[in-house]
């Protein structure tokens, strides 16, 4: 038996050995908290190109709950990418804590004898020094940026929708880019090139106060001479952003890097919007009436779903929301709205707001606060003066009837 008793003991404290090995064989961010989430977020130029270099931005973010205390990158990439140094494959970032997030920037080279197509680089992390390395693989487009093609592309119409933005607002931006060649071909020094034009890429980059929020556009088909393409971006502007006209940045890559073209395109911001005047006097007599507006669209574009409501307490108005409809710029529109109120003060505040559409945003403005002043007739005050005028012709016949009288008399 304590031949027995002695084995179990070993094999109890042989089996908590094994244990507490396994765990700390765990990988800290299963301890921590700390989840890692690993992205190419872009590389330039796109696509890369054959026998040059292209700089490569990984970004690695904590998404996790914990902190991670040491945190690495390291770059593996396969043919036909190269690091430009084996030095430069691992990147200590150090701490992240949760919601953060770093970004590096390895640059590789693309092999001279590559073919179009695509390559692999694997990207690993690790949480800790000394622990696992977590892998993921992401594949980059490899090209040539060059093309014997003589097309040339022109910036030929700029639109936004809405025309005119307000603080806020968000919307389109679209551009047409047109191939001006007119015939499919052209004779150079004795060679003849066709006339078709590429657009590689085109980049619309915001400004203060205005961002861009599409993906930049990535294209390699062809256009043909005369044809175009239209682009649209999507743009938002923050609500402080000021009046006036703000220029974003068009990058494009034509038919090869010696064909980039760089166009600012306008973009106006207004925020005069709709006004709502009375055009006469606002009064109720004996506690109603007819209250009358001229309604206005101040803002430099039409607008639509104008509408207006008048708010006062102990006051109902019919209708209750006077819907206008679409309104040109400078477009003046006349409305009349009744009211009942039971209120005997001499006048009650009413307060006046407008609602309506900029393109596809939505707009609530409360324009004014004005009174209604209330005023008192007796309804039956037209008869009493007719009978205070009778009575007073009376009055007045019969001094003049004694008066003739008197001088018959006389006579």
């Amino acid at each position: 038996m304590n031949l027995i008793g002695v084995v179990k003991r070993s094999f109890y404290i042989l089996l908590s050995i094994a244990l507490l090995s396994t765990s700390s064989m765990l990988p800290a961010l299963a301890d921590s908290g700390a989840t890692m989430k690993v992205d190419i977020i872009d590389y330039e130029p796109f696509p890369a190109q054959i026998g040059e270099y292209v700089d490569v931005h990984v970004k690695i973010e904590n998404v996790g709950y914990g902190r991670a205390d040491a945190v690495s990158l390291k770059m593996e990439p396969e043919y036909p990418f190269s690091l430009d140094s084996a030095g430069n494959a691992v990147e200590f970032i150090g701490i992240l804590s949760p919601d953060d997030a770093a970004i590096h920037e390895y640059r590789l080279y693309v092999d001279e004898n590559a073919k179009v197509g695509t390559g692999t680089v694997d990207v690993y992390y690790q949480v800790h020094e000394g622990g696992s390395w977590y892998k993921s693989a992401f594949d980059l487009k490899v090209g040539s940026s060059t093309f014997d093609s003589k097309g040339t592309i022109e910036l030929t119409e700029i639109t936004c929708d809405p025309v005119v933005f307000m603080p806020g607002d968000r919307g389109t931006v679209s551009f047409t880019l047109t191939n001006t060649a007119t015939e499919n071909s052209i004779s150079i020094d004795g060679e003849d090139y066709d006339t078709n034009a590429r657009v590689q890429s085109a980049v619309l980059k915001g400004t203060d106060g205005i961002d861009v929020t599409s993906d930049s556009y990535i294209g390699s088909g062809v256009i043909g001479p005369g044809d175009s393409i239209t682009l649209s971006y999507n743009v938002e502007l923050q609500d402080d952003v000021r009046d006036g006209t703000y220029y974003l940045d068009l990058s494009m890559v034509g038919n090869s890097y010696t064909y980039n073209s760089n166009w600012r395109i306008p973009v106006k911001v207004d925020s005069a919007a709709v006004r709502v005047i009375p055009s006469k006097p606002m009064e109720f007599t004996n506690g109603e009436g007819t209250l009358e507006f001229d309604v206005a669209n101040m803002h430099p574009n039409s607008i639509s779903s104008v509408s207006v409501k008048l708010e006062a307490e102990g006051v109902d108005f019919s209708p209750e929301e006077y819907f206008v409809g679409s309104m040109d710029s400078d477009e003046l529109f006349t409305i009349e709205i009744k009211g009942k109120t039971a209120i005997e003060e001499v006048a009650i505040p009413v307060t006046i707001t407008v609602d309506y559409r900029n393109g596809i945003n939505e707009h609530s403005t409360e324009v004014a606060v004005r009174e209604i002043e209330l005023v008192s007739e007796d309804e039956g005050g037209n008869e009493n003066l007719a009978v205070i005028g009778a009575g007073a012709i009376l009055l007045l016949g019969i001094p003049a009837v004694v008066f003739m009288k008197r001088r018959k008399q006389n006579d």
